[in-house]
């Protein structure tokens, strides 16, 4: 006797309707944006189904890794209230000013040892100086040359001047936050504002640079303000969209406004998906500690991570990113899109302090 089929959940139809008319080249709307921020727990693993069907459209199932290099921490002007390394910032972090060539250098060899598609390039600080953006202009070919890596550059506002030399040097995208809507922006910085960003965006785009540029979550911003920067994300066509979480970092301006579940993470993730489908989304600062063990379930949604360590907090480490991409069943791909062998992790059994003992007689 054959069971008569289970009916789908509306709901569930709901997710899977709205993938169907992005994957057909509709854009999802801001009210559609907001419900999947609202949406029940209950409706979660359809949501990610549904935002997992334009991730394989986009990126089939690829992942990119990004390492982090902070090429200059601390000592910086700005009053952003996220930042550890703002003058408002008590945070017991390391300070340096702009890092040796031989100390980039080996940052870009770890990034390749490491599988990592593009190497970041960091500096703290309002704008680079004439020194530091020649520094770099004179070391991305360089890196280029020997290990092959793209470079992101994120060297804080750039004027039209700057992002030219930045494009004729190699350097592939720029990266420069939005962080969050432009109604919020004046909560978390009065240093610079949220139209500041916006130029150095419009600057990196006329000079032939791809956009790399996302924002963080759990600032106090409303559901509404992170549906508006994604939308501006989309009107900005940014072609790599990074998605953090905000740390409680002691002694930062910013402590945590938003108690952050995984559920809420995860919504956040595949809103962004719905409404930049086919940028390349990445789980950045903050995913182990907010995600936690749904830090698999975010790479059904997003298709990139950082690899090793952020600007000034440790990350996961990288033998426990390789098992989880590998036991996915995704596959790391790099610069010229080709895959790549992970490195093999350690056995579950040593990592858990278990060890083969001889079988006992009886």
């Amino acid at each position: 006797m054959l069971l008569e089929s289970p009916t789908v959940p509306e709901t569930s139809s709901r997710w899977h309707d709205l993938a169907a008319r992005v994957l057909a080249g509709e854009s999802a709307t801001g009210d559609e944006a907001l419900a999947i921020l609202q949406s029940a727990d209950d409706d979660l693993l359809d949501l990610v189904a549904a935002a997992a069907r334009l991730r394989r459209r986009y990126f089939g199932q690829t992942v990119q890794l990004y390492f982090l290099m902070n090429a200059k921490s601390g000592l910086c002007a700005e009053d952003c209230g996220y930042c550890s390394q703002s003058k408002e910032s008590d945070a017991e972090i390391p300070t340096y000013n702009f890092l040796s060539a031989p100390r980039l250098l080996e940052g870009a060899r770890r990034a390749a040892e490491q599988r990592a598609k593009t190497y970041c390039i960091v500096i703290s600080g309002r704008a680079p100086t004439d020194r530091e953006l020649r520094l770099v202009t004179d070391l991305v070919p360089q890196i280029k040359q020997q290990f092959g890596l793209n470079i992101c550059a994120c060297l804080g506002l750039l004027d039209a001047d700057q992002a030219r030399l930045l494009k004729e040097c190699g350097v592939d995208k720029v990266n420069h936050n939005l962080n969050t809507s432009a109604r919020f922006y004046p909560e978390i910085c009065s240093t610079h504002t949220h139209a500041d960003r916006l130029e150095t965006l419009r600057n990196v785009r006329n000079a032939g640079l791809q956009i790399c540029s996302g924002g963080i979550i759990g600032m106090g911003e409303t559901l509404v303000d992170r549906v508006q920067m994604a939308l501006e994300l989309r009107e900005l066509r940014a072609e790599s969209i990074p998605l953090n979480f905000l740390i409680n970092i002691e002694g930062a301006p910013i402590g945590h406004k938003d108690e952050l579940t995984p559920r809420d993470c995860l919504r956040a993730l595949c809103m962004m998906r719905f409404v930049n489908p086919a940028s390349e989304l990445r789980i950045a600062g903050g995913r182990e500690q907010h995600l936690g063990a749904l830090q698999p379930l975010g790479l059904h949604v997003a298709n990139s991570i950082f690899i090793g360590d952020y600007l000034t907090t440790k990350g996961q480490a990288a033998a426990e990113d390789y098992r989880m991409i590998r036991e996915l069943g995704f596959t790391v791909t790099v610069a010229d899109g080709q895959p790549v062998d992970l490195p093999d992790p350690a056995p579950r059994a040593a990592e858990f302090g278990i060890v083969d003992r001889p079988a006992q007689g009886v």
